[in-house]
């Protein structure tokens, strides 16, 4: 069995679905397994239908309206080598006021999936040997849970692949059959092993950070954007955690893993949705595969 494994990473899955096209289109891979932890929550369940060009334009189409609701993020310089990104104050003075536990609110992300995943394509999904499972963090018992398709009903599924984007406190925290939820990369950010307890046998692996870190962070100047760097440094931990035991898991059950990482730094913050960046990055993908696969099979001669 053939397993397809898709990390967090925010608007940098559109490298993701690069990769994607490249090793279904090209290579002829097709999967029998796809789990999906953020925005690979995101992207499993069209490739999982082959809807390749369908899940490129919904991420070459996405904007920081399609998310947000309440936006906790102000872009300056847009689409302009001097892009920043600072706290929009406004926004989260209302949060506050309202007595909200998060600086953002994400609701429009959720009618978002459900325009572009239809209740005929979760039929058809569901009636296939296909296993699409989306990763969540159960908050209140501080655990990971799997959340297969093959378990629930239309909306259901699309309330879980929405909560496992949540990447709290900047978007929404969701309560759910008594419990709190939210972004499924901080339990399992790659969830290698999932993949082989699920009788995987061959795993591609796709890894939304450098393998190695490039070039020293820049380090946020002010309380807000010191946050979200101290958020991905210790979501990096939890993604090497991940893939050292998926490496385990792999030897243990004689399972081969072929991980494809990004090759160079995307973006300092994947919650910011820029469409002209993310087409560059979804052709980077596929190029990163082409070459990566191009490099094996020569390897292999």
């Amino acid at each position: 069995m053939r397993a397809l494994v898709i990390s967090g990473g925010g608007s940098k899955g559109a490298f993701a679905g690069g990769v994607a096209q490249y090793l279904m289109q090209e290579n002829g891979c097709e999967y029998d397994i796809l789990i999906g932890s953020s925005t690979g929550s995101l992207l499993i369940p069209h490739l999982a239908l082959g809807e390749v060009n369908k899940i490129y334009n919904i991420y070459s189409n996405v904007n920081m309206r399609s998310i947000f609701d309440v936006s906790p993020f102000v872009v300056k310089n847009k689409n302009t080598p001097n892009e920043t990104v600072s706290i929009n104050h406004w926004n989260v003075i209302k949060q506050f006021v309202k007595g909200k536990r998060t600086f953002g609110e994400s609701h429009k992300l959720l009618e978002y999936i459900k325009e572009n995943f239809t209740i005929s394509e979760f039929a058809l999904l569901k009636s296939t040997a296909c296993e699409v499972v989306v990763t969540v963090t159960n908050l209140s018992k501080n655990e990971v849970e799997y959340k297969s398709i093959k378990d629930f009903e239309y909306e259901e599924f699309c309330e879980w692949i929405w909560i496992s984007c949540n990447y709290i406190p900047f978007m929404s925290l969701v309560t759910k059959n008594g419990y709190e939820y939210g972004d499924g990369g901080f339990s399992s950010l790659v969830p290698i092993r999932e993949a082989i307890k699920r009788g995987a046998t061959e795993v591609d692996v796709i890894v939304l950070e450098t393998e190695v870190q490039t070039r020293p962070k820049k380090i946020g100047r002010n309380p807000f954007s010191l946050m979200i760097d101290l958020f991905q440094t210790l979501l990096t931990q939890v993604e090497k955690h991940d893939i050292t035991i998926g490496k385990l898991a792999a030897k243990n059950k004689d399972a081969k893993l072929n991980l494809y990482y990004t090759p160079t730094q995307l973006t300092d913050n994947a919650l910011i949705f820029n469409k002209d960046k993310m087409k560059d990055w979804w052709h980077k993908g596929y190029d990163y595969a082409k070459n990566k696969s191009e490099l094996m099979s020569d390897n292999l001669q």
